[in-house]
């Protein structure tokens, strides 16, 4: 039977399953560069609520359709249009904000932003709540709030010190001057930046790799990180092993006594050069 995934008529959202767990979840106002409107926040929420639980997925890459990742908020619809409707305008950002801080950032599944083109203003948010970042080359990035009359706001000046540097920063949300993939490699905001011609086959190579691991230590791992950044040494100490004993206590493959058994009973691996053997867990 099929699921909610792929019977419901999304309006601004598709995915498209790429095998090994993968699904890809495009942002589709291919016409309006992905530019983001109440409408697509209300349904990222929900379509990522569905990842979360859909079986066949294991991995959520984040991309746009056509030649942008996203052009940022759509000014018309979410800005002009709801300036007199104080009620709409509140809906519209806590989903705005919910799908970005919430069910992106700290989804239990990993996340790749494969940023495709256009990477602007809003959208910036949505790149650096995803944990992995591969762009094209000729990506082009901006803060360009700065350009009619606003700035950075809505959580966004907070977030950019998640991913770049002060200098940076400062730089690029007060001129509004773009920047390729390249530049946002260096800047290190993105993981990678790849030739266009090569994003797909990359993307897919690193999700594959996401995919074969144990999907509770994985999630484990990347909670408890983002998580512990923020503490002390002493908070983040006691949080990630509290952390770690309720991850061991909900794997159903007890991969920490698998992988310590194939290592040092059967000497069947190595753990530095790569995962246990997860036995029929494909």
């Amino acid at each position: 039977m099929a699921s909610e995934l792929e019977t419901r008529e999304w309006k601004t959202v598709k995915i498209e399953r790429k095998g090994d767990g993968i699904t890809f979840l495009y942002m589709n106002r291919p016409e309006k560069r992905n530019a983001m409107n109440p409408t697509m926040c209300f349904e990222m929420c929900d379509i990522l609520d569905l990842l979360t639980d859909d079986k066949e997925t294991r991995v959520i890459v984040l991309t746009g359709a056509g030649e942008a990742w996203t052009a940022g908020m759509d000014l018309r619809e979410f800005f002009r249009e709801l300036d007199g409707n104080p009620a709409g305008r509140r809906k519209a950002a806590a989903a705005n904000k919910e799908w970005a801080f919430t069910k992106l950032r700290m989804n239990p599944k990993p996340t790749i932003a494969m940023v495709n083109g256009y990477c602007f203003g809003g959208g910036f948010s949505k790149l650096i709540a995803c944990d992995i970042a591969i762009a094209a080359d000729d990506s082009i990035f901006g803060l360009s709030e700065i350009n009619w009359g606003i700035f950075p706001a809505g959580g966004l000046a907070r977030v950019l010190d998640d991913a770049m540097s002060l200098r940076d920063a400062m730089y690029y949300s007060m001129t509004g001057e773009p920047f390729d993939g390249k530049k946002a490699s260096e800047m290190r905001l993105i993981t990678m930046s790849v030739p266009r011609d090569q994003l797909i086959a990359k993307t897919l190579e690193v999700a594959k790799v996401l995919s074969a691991k144990n999907p509770v230590v994985l999630s484990a791992a990347k909670i408890a990180h983002k998580t512990a950044r923020r503490m002390d040494y002493w908070e983040a100490d006691e949080y990630t092993m509290a952390k770690s004993i309720a991850m061991v206590a909900q794997d159903p493959e007890k991969g920490r006594n698998e992988g310590m058994k194939q290592f040092l009973d059967e000497k069947r691996y190595r753990p530095g050069l790569g995962n246990y053997i997860r036995e029929d867990k494909k």
